[in-house]
């Protein structure tokens, strides 16, 4: 098989969440540690660092990642989901898993994999952790992909770990509540690995405290501090909360020996190392347009605040979702003064334009519907003055839409 059939394959062997809403959401992690178990638990091979959460923990991976390089380390980088290509997911040093690399792992695993019915995401978790071991990378930053008591990254045994916050998202797998959800979370805290908390939540702290003694794990909360001392070139106020969290952890991995410019260095060069997007991502100044792959009720109340602290004439949202989410607490949320441009992005798990738009008429927000992302933002543009401000997000899928 060539890549575009090994990863067609990938994706189609099993039913999982990224394709069609479906997820195989196992009880146990022993798939996970039998598939290692035959790689030789590549995963024990390097030292790593486990980062969970349901907003910032990508943005928080790849400052992790930044910093690591520009202290001189061979980084590993595993976060999911991608926008543009599968390789997106495993990195070092910023650079994507070669093609190669892929169709060789599937083909010396595949008889495995189809026989004992081993999940998408645990096949690239496999994956990744298998070519960090052969690349003897220094250290590896691994984010979950769901959760984290259950995850399939949560069998390796990191030096420390980071949950960044708890909202609402991924219900139908996690709980409905936010208690039920930061127990999930929590699962990541290991016996005696210390575990930083990004933001400090009082209704969900005490499940984390609970844990973390169950656990005898120290758990440290981000020190207080100016976030003009540490500047970041990720756009969006919400990543102060990441870099607090992101500038503790690294305070606490002494063996490392990073210094303080080196944190300052790292944290502002994480798109140019790590290549990341699409995190308030400024595509274009006049009109300003933005993308962004915040996709749940947390993620847009910290993007209110974006839009309030912005100067523009006129604020245009191209958006789109996927089924699963709670698109009407968001539309209610957001604001009714905006001209909005409904689309539907091109993936068996997007939620029908239609069902958007037809809400949307019924608390008078103003807008259209639109077939596909690009034609959606063709029409903002068209519509727009120079002074204009145009956000595209909603989902992970509209973004990548739109990038490709």
């Amino acid at each position: 098989m060539n890549f575009k059939q090994t990863v067609n394959w990938l994706y189609s062997q099993l039913p999982v969440f990224q394709r069609d809403g479906f997820f195989k959401h196992k009880l146990s992690l022993d798939s996970i540690r039998n598939v290692c178990y035959k790689l030789n638990n590549p995963q024990n091979n390097f030292k790593s660092i486990h980062v969970a959460g349901t907003n910032g923990k990508g943005s928080s991976s790849h400052m992790l990642a930044s910093i690591f390089y520009e202290a001189g380390y061979k980084v590993g980088l595993y976060t999911s989901p991608h926008l543009n290509t599968f390789r997106e997911r495993i990195k070092i040093n910023g650079l994507m898993i070669s093609e190669h690399d892929v169709i060789d792992f599937v083909k010396n695993n595949k008889s495995y994999f189809v026989k004992n019915k081993i999940s998408f995401f645990e096949m690239t978790v496999a994956m990744a952790f298998d070519y960090f071991s052969n690349s003897q990378v220094d250290i590896a930053i691994i984010e979950t992909g769901l959760g984290g008591r259950l995850d399939a990254t949560n069998i390796i045994d990191p030096i420390l770990s980071l949950i960044t916050n708890v909202g609402l998202d991924h219900q139908e797998f996690l709980g409905t509540e936010i208690r039920k959800i930061a127990f999930e979370k929590a699962g990541i805290i290991k016996k005696n690995i210390p575990i930083v908390i990004s933001e400090y939540q009082q209704d969900i702290h005490d499940i984390f405290l609970n844990k973390a003694k169950k656990m005898n794990s120290s758990i440290f909360l981000p020190d207080d501090f100016d976030e003009s001392e540490y500047p970041t070139d990720l756009n969006g106020c919400f990543q102060r909360k990441n870099v607090k969290g992101v500038v503790k952890v690294i305070e606490l991995i002494s063996e490392f020996n990073i210094k303080d410019k080196i944190i300052k260095k790292g944290l502002l060069n994480i798109v140019k190392n790590t290549n990341l997007r699409a995190r308030w991502d400024v595509i274009n100044e006049s009109p300003k347009v933005v993308l962004d792959v915040g996709h749940n009720l947390h993620a847009f109340k910290e993007n209110l605040k974006m839009f309030n602290n912005l100067n523009y004439d006129k604020l245009r949202i191209v958006i789109g979702f996927v089924k699963g989410k709670d698109f009407i607490k968001i539309l209610k949320l957001l604001p009714k003064s905006a001209v909005y441009y409904f689309c539907q992005p091109n993936n068996s798990r997007a939620l029908p334009v239609e069902q958007i738009y037809d809400y949307s008429k019924k608390i008078k927000l103003k807008g259209n519907s639109f077939s596909c992302v690009k034609s959606a933002y063709k029409a903002s543009l068209n519509d727009s003055n120079q002074n204009d401000f145009i956000y595209v997000g909603g989902s992970n899928f509209v973004v990548a839409d739109l990038l490709k």
